[in-house]
């Protein structure tokens, strides 16, 4: 799997909508395609993340997005080989409101011939004890399809249905791990629960066998910022101390939906830590983000999805930028601050890098 390497941007796709919360298919392809940039942008689409509204959707629009990105990934894929450029994953996410529902799902994403498959097991209502559910019941699916596909854990504390327990334990994730199909995990949360899971990747399996990937996109520049001086060498050491000296083998980022590009040379200049590029990028993309941030009653809120697709829309990706009616959407007032402010963030950018690394809406001709 390409995806095992140590350079893994995964993009989480915003989901094309209409009126009725229903997948646009053409328009998603084309998200697809702007994704992936002939080669520079993902090396993994992720379908149905948190940031495609998977929370909200029907799922039999969740089982059709499946079978859209696995095809599209397919179209893509047979293109970059005949230009030898690099090929990517189709990764895709299966939490259903009930155990029930994501076999469901899995079952799709097998038959679809997904390359991997990511559950959210705290957000599943009635999954219980989370060991019996891995050893069990989507072994017995694996075992009666005669194949399986990779599985990564999703560890989000904003759509566990509990909230009382935001964070799978460690010990399970140790023992699920066990499980030949469990490659690795997502983590949004901060530093100290991340550096839970690195510690705990040093005994899940060999080296380099369980992947744990940045959920929070941002964190990674600190978690790859060399400092000088004193003080910087403390702060690098505490930075290690917290991860167990045990790096991410890949990040997962929302925002690169609109510049995958940029997310994917972010990517390899903290990687490399190239402290030059990682400080463009880290101010560009917190430009982004504060973008995408609105006062409501004096209180800060984002409305990350919905500036999401109204940039796409803007850079002619999409017609349709319409989101669940239970994700916060933007107001007229609000679209015409959020276009300034991205107009802004774009010039920041293009004054700053080269060419190639300025995501293309051309990537997406033919749709």
């Amino acid at each position: 799997m390409r995806a095992s390497s140590l350079f893994a941007l995964s993009i989480p796709s915003i989901t094309v909508l209409d009126s009725s919360s229903r997948v646009i298919e053409a328009e998603q392809r084309r998200v697809f395609r702007y994704i992936a940039q002939s080669g520079m942008g993902a090396d993994i689409l992720f379908g149905g993340g948190t940031t495609g509204e998977l929370n909200r959707i029907s799922n039999t629009e969740r089982q059709r997005l499946i079978r859209i990105l696995v095809d599209e990934v397919s179209s893509i894929n047979a293109e970059a080989r005949a230009a030898e450029v690099s090929t990517v994953e189709a990764w895709v996410g299966i939490s259903g409101a009930t155990r029930n529902e994501t076999l469901l799902n899995l079952d799709c994403a097998l038959s679809a011939g997904a390359d991997a498959a990511v559950i959210a097991p705290l957000s599943i209502g009635d999954i219980g004890s989370l060991a019996p559910f891995f050893q069990r019941e989507v072994s017995d699916l694996f075992d009666h399809a005669g194949r399986s596909i990779p599985i990564f854990l999703y560890d989000n504390a904003e759509i566990a249905a509990d909230p009382r327990i935001p964070h799978i334990h460690t010990r399970e994730v140790k023992l699920i791990s066990r499980l030949p199909f469990i490659h690795g995990i997502k983590v949004s949360a901060p530093r100290r629960v991340l550096g839970n899971y690195t510690k705990g990747a040093l005994h899940f399996k060999d080296k380099g066998e369980f992947g744990v990937y940045i959920g929070d996109a941002m964190l990674m520049f600190q978690v790859f910022k060399l400092d000088d001086g004193f003080a910087g060498r403390v702060r690098e050491y505490w930075n290690r101390y917290l991860l167990h000296n045990e790096l991410p083998m890949g990040v997962v980022s929302g925002p690169a939906n609109v510049f995958p590009r940029e997310w994917q040379r972010a990517w390899r200049a903290c990687y490399a830590a190239d402290q030059h590029l990682m400080g463009i990028y880290q101010t560009s993309f917190t430009r982004f983000e504060s973008a995408c941030g609105f006062l409501i009653d004096r209180k800060p809120v984002s409305k990350m999805i919905a500036c999401l697709k109204y940039a796409l829309k803007l850079e002619g990706v999409i017609d349709s930028d319409c989101v669940d009616p239970k994700t916060p959407s933007l107001s007229r007032a609000e679209r015409d601050l959020f276009a300034v402010g991205y107009a802004g963030v774009r010039e920041y950018i293009s004054r700053r890098t080269t060419s190639p690394w300025v995501s293309e809406p051309v990537a997406v001709s033919g749709y």
